[in-house]
């Protein structure tokens, strides 16, 4: 029998001890020592303590626990790296925790096909790292791909610097297989073959934040390396002629592999942490711009974006001379969340989606919303597709700032949502942007959906409170930012 070191049995530990009997005494933790580590996600404004955590080792261990779970009305949900920044893998009900991290391994790669085969806790980057020497890479990558799971990124259908010309998560699945919360095992195309007749499942099921099934295997697709590949970065007096050259950038028929923008607070932020580059200390925002593809229309691109660059204003542009300074700029653009952490105690990260011709003016009102509220706010984002990430900088330890930062947030997302954008564009709802659904869908959308869930979920036991506006305040959150926001 499993042995608890509590000296009182209670029902819990019967439970665990059926779990553990599941997955191996020594794949359990519930003590309450032992969960204090997953008691929130990246997103640590909200904290809960789970049930209890497992570990199991493959789907059918999955399954089963699962199995045992709805049986027996327990709450629980599934947690890849601990990653997310938005609040998804947060224990809201005392949920058990079906952790995959030990579910870590490359399958399978089919370089003929261009697939390949992974478990759910393999890291984003190790895929790359993995297939590199043969000439090929995985594109979706997150700033966090150092450590963020494939099996977490296609839950929340994850971005990256290199979305805009090669598209987010589900641009890059092929298959899945699925455990649904009454522990049936599904497998959603099993050979990878795209466009497979029917409902696309796929696409539901990505980006559906743990809410609909549990992803035990992920085929994805892998590209061959561009031939060509060249840098920019380029520095810019004021945030208005940074935007403009985004715009001017895409509307000279360039596509750039990526068109990363960070305001000043934001560079201070990464001069100050672990890859400084030595941007000026006086610049006001800087573009990095990376074009790839076939070698012989590289130079022809670069001048353009050149060109580009100095009709707008700009300071300097460079062009990076080796592969080493180019990485050294994307590791400071690529640290730039964490690195807030040297010049704030605590920050909130917003995931907004603008249509690319407001960034001046959306920039302008973020910039209002901070004097309103008082507090820093670090822009740091992907310009060309127009998902904003305002840094919200504030410390818990003064009493009524957390509540101002969230209160900025909502803020972010209303002027993102007036201009016919998005509240999030790679991050997900999860609980922290779910009252916010309704600054975009109507009662009647809300509803549609919470209807597919049901039919999926229907005891609603799989990572509940996510997501979808709660019944009492659903209808209120009109109420919370008005038209014209002041946030006090």
């Amino acid at each position: 029998m499993f042995k608890s070191r509590r000296k009182k049995k209670t029902r819990r530990d019967e439970h665990i001890e059926q779990m553990a009997a599941i997955v191996g005494q020594s794949e359990i933790l519930f003590e309450k020592e032992d969960l204090l580590s997953y008691d929130c996600d990246g997103f640590t404004v909200h904290k809960a303590m789970p049930k209890a955590v497992v570990f199991p080792k493959n789907t059918e261990e999955v399954a089963a626990l699962v199995k045992y779970c709805a049986a027996h009305d327990l709450p629980f949900l599934a947690r890849g790296a601990g990653t997310g920044l938005s609040g998804g893998a947060i224990p809201l009900n005392g949920e058990v925790i079906i952790s995959l991290g030990k579910m870590k391994h490359l399958l399978h790669v089919d370089f003929e096909n261009r697939q390949a085969v992974v478990q759910p806790g393999f890291v984003n980057l190790k895929l790359t790292n993995s297939i590199s020497s043969k000439g090929y890479y995985y594109a979706p990558d997150p700033s966090s791909q150092y450590v963020c799971t494939i099996g977490g990124n296609v839950a929340e259908n994850a971005g990256g610097a290199h979305c805009l010309k090669y598209g987010v998560t589900t641009n890059h699945i092929l298959g899945l297989e699925v455990v649904l919360p009454n522990g049936e095992i599904i497998e959603i195309s099993e050979d990878g073959i795209p466009d497979s007749p029917g409902y696309d499942l796929m696409g539901l099921l990505t980006g559906s934040e743990g809410t609909l099934g549990i992803v035990t295997k992920i085929t994805v697709r892998i590209l061959k390396n561009p031939e060509g590949k060249q840098t920019v970065l380029a520095y810019f007096d004021n945030v208005e002629d940074g935007s403009r050259a985004v715009s001017g950038i895409i509307s000279a028929g360039i596509v750039p592999a990526a068109l990363e923008m960070m305001d000043k607070t934001a560079i201070e932020g990464v001069e100050a942490g672990t890859f400084p580059v030595g941007h000026p200390k006086d610049i006001e925002a800087l573009l990095l711009i990376e074009v790839d593809g076939i070698e012989a229309g590289i130079d022809e691109q670069i001048e353009q974006i050149l060109k580009v660059c100095k009709s707008r204003n700009v300071r300097e542009v460079k062009v990076a001379e080796s592969e080493e300074e180019r990485g050294k700029w994307w590791a400071n653009r690529k640290t730039g969340f964490g690195a807030m952490g040297a010049i704030s105690p605590d920050y909130l990260v917003q995931d907004g989606v603008i249509p690319r011709s407001r960034l001046p003016e959306v920039l302008q009102r973020i910039t209002e919303i901070s004097e309103e509220s008082g507090l820093r706010i670090a822009n740091i984002f992907h310009a060309g597709d127009g998902n904003l990430h305002p840094l919200i900088l504030f410390d818990s330890r003064i009493p009524g700032e957390t509540e101002k930062a969230l209160e900025a947030g909502t803020a972010c997302l209303k002027a993102c949502a007036d201009v016919g954008g998005s509240i999030t564009g790679e991050h997900g709802v999860g609980i922290e942007k779910k009252e916010e659904m309704r600054f975009i869908f109507t009662d009647e959308e809300l509803d549609a959906q919470t209807k597919i869930r049901d039919v999926f979920n229907p005891d609603d036991l799989l990572n509940k409170g996510k997501l979808f506006p709660t019944p009492s305040r659903c209808m209120d959150i009109k109420t919370i930012v008005k038209d014209t926001v002041a946030v006090k």
